[in-house]
């Protein structure tokens, strides 16, 4: 499915140059302070210098990291990008085809929902693009899998697990699913922020229908209570470990909530879960040209024809596979997830629905027009940290979580209305279709991952003064991150697209007009010694050239047409 990304793992990436580089980098800068420099690789002093940054700014993802960092020690940071991206492709089929293994002893119904969850378009679209954090599906199927354990499993008399039939497997049961639950949870924070607090949500909503509506008695059991208890308590220190710190940097003051006008875009609608991609091998190109899908990346939420008609059918029998109310909860919390994917208002086609504005209402309201809200948008106005997320089509993984699930007890009620004979083959013929409706083709876009010649060039340089780069726009441009782990010099710049630190807006707009007096001065005040100059930016070089000239620089070489100037730093 990710054809042929095997044949050039070593020095390219998938698609083009964007958040992918700067992963790369974050693989090769963890391990040249773990195992060469010793230090902490979250306190990034040569980026933003000489304030420093912390990794807190953008997601971290320890857990991702942590799958690739090893392969760095003998291969390139690209190889250990491209090889932790495959195996959140492995690990996420594996896991949930256990957790379905487990809920309905087949072997084929397992196989036919690791393989949906496997390749999700949501999956693709977020490996495309370079979103090793985004790509850390597996640890969801491991969480609800412990989740729904401890949930549905617990009996008032605390005997026997409904999903055991057998009294002496129910301690080791509830070890079991306390344990997933807990490391599932905590790996979900390692893994991206946006992640956790969305499945925080999730899960408190679908324990709570589940205690009022389905069974009310379990708020008296001590037992119940006991066994969440442990279990936060195992997810307590990774959790810990994952938000420490971006809740330093939240009590800073530098963390802010999201502008509204930059949120409402990230709102999904109905059309992004049922159009297929736009990568698909058949018909993405012509889904492309019909629909809006300027939003692809974040948009691609394709819930797939055959799992949701698979995920149906099970509905259906759900009383006959024994487990309705793990369906009823995953519906409840599918649709919750739904509804919050949707935004802060009505989307349809990638364009907010608006309404005229009623007549009783222009006094308040003078626009012609008004959107139709949801309560995203009170819970974006109203609810703890909700405002700091930007991207809400993101709970829509929890849908096609639970739609793939969904599909796997369906295709083990339908299997099982097979012969021995026909069992397989009838398996086969899912896994086949479902591979069909998801198949983006094989992918032709690769980039290679290399230094400029003038980042050899200053490696080469003996000193530890600071690199800026002009034109300063391009400053927070990711592969400018990953060029400092071949020149090793202080940057002034970094990848701030997010939440850009104190220093870097102050000296941004000074530095635009790159060069005058004073982002000269300023220059000299942040100890740069090398300034690169991109000629392809300046219509009129020579121009610019002797302008810099003017204030005191003088070129040093012009290694693959990067000019670099040089200036004293005064002591």
């Amino acid at each position: 499915m990710t054809w042929p990304l095997v044949t050039h793992m070593g020095s390219q990436l998938t698609g083009q140059v964007g958040d992918n580089i700067y992963f790369v980098w974050m693989i090769g800068w963890f391990k040249k302070a773990l195992f060469d420099l010793h230090v902490n690789p979250f306190n990034v002093w040569f980026l933003n210098y000489p304030e420093g940054w912390s990794l807190a700014y953008t997601e971290i993802t320890p857990a991702q990291l942590l799958l690739a960092v090893p392969f760095s020690l003998f291969a390139s940071p690209t190889f250990a990008y491209n090889a932790a991206h495959m195996l959140s492709f492995i690990l996420s089929g594996l896991i949930m085809s256990l957790w379905i293994r487990r809920l309905t002893h087949s072997n084929g119904a397992a196989l036919v929902s690791g393989t949906a969850y496997a390749f999700l378009p949501f999956h693709f679209a977020h490996f495309l693009i370079g979103h090793l954090n985004l790509s850390g599906l597996q640890w969801f199927p491991l969480f609800f899998w412990g989740f729904f354990d401890l949930l549905v499993s617990h009996s008032e008399n605390n005997e026997v697990s409904p999903l055991t039939d057998n009294a002496k497997e129910t301690d080791g049961t509830v070890r079991s699913a306390i344990l997933r639950a807990g490391l599932g949870l905590g790996l979900i924070a390692l893994t991206s922020q946006y992640y956790l607090y969305m499945t925080i949500l999730i899960a408190v909503f679908i324990f709570a229908i589940y205690i009022l509506f389905i069974n009310r008695p379990a708020l008296k059991q001590k037992s119940f209570w006991i066994r969440w208890v442990i279990t936060g308590l195992v997810a307590l220190p990774l959790i810990a470990a994952a938000v420490a710190p971006y809740v330093s940097l939240a009590g800073k003051g530098e963390l802010p909530d999201r502008d509204l006008g930059i949120v409402r875009p990230y709102s999904a609608g109905l059309t992004d879960f049922l159009l297929p991609s736009t990568d698909h091998f058949l018909w993405g190109s012509w889904i492309g040209q019909h629909f809006n899908r300027d939003m692809w990346v974040e948009g691609t939420l394709y819930i797939g024809l055959f799992t949701t008609l698979l995920a149906i059918y099970g509905w259906t029998r759900r009383k006959k596979l024994k487990q309705e109310p793990i369906l009823i909860l995953m519906a409840a919390g599918g649709a919750l997830a739904l509804l919050l994917a949707m935004g802060t208002d009505v989307h349809w086609n990638g364009t907010p629905v608006e309404i005229a504005t009623p007549a009783f209402l222009q006094s308040f309201y003078p626009k012609p027009t008004l959107p139709i809200p949801l309560p995203g948008l009170l819970l974006f106005k109203y609810f703890p940290f909700y405002a700091k997320l930007r991207a809400l089509m993101r709970f829509g993984i929890f849908v096609l979580l639970f739609i793939c699930t969904g599909a796997g007890l369906g295709a083990s009620e339908l299997l099982k209305h097979m012969t021995l004979r026909w069992k397989p083959i009838m398996a086969a013929g899912l896994i086949g279709l479902v591979l069909f409706d998801f198949y983006p083709g094989p992918y032709t876009e690769f980039t290679t991952v290399q230094a400029r010649p003038v980042d050899v060039w200053l490696a080469s340089q003996s000193g530890d003064g600071a690199v800026a780069q002009m034109p300063f726009s391009i400053a927070e441009d990711q592969e400018h991150t990953y060029y400092t782990l071949v020149h090793g010099k202080p940057y002034i710049g970094g990848f701030f697209n997010a939440f850009p630190p104190a220093q870097y807006k102050r000296i941004k707009p000074i530095l635009l007009n790159f060069p005058d007096q004073e982002s000269v001065d300023l220059l000299r005040e942040l100890k740069v010694r090398w300034v690169l100059v991109d000629p392809a930016y300046y219509p009129d070089w020579e121009k610019t050239k002797a302008e810099i000239e003017r204030f005191g620089f003088s070129e040093e070489a012009q290694p693959g047409g990067m000019a670099v100037f040089s200036m004293q730093v005064e002591k």
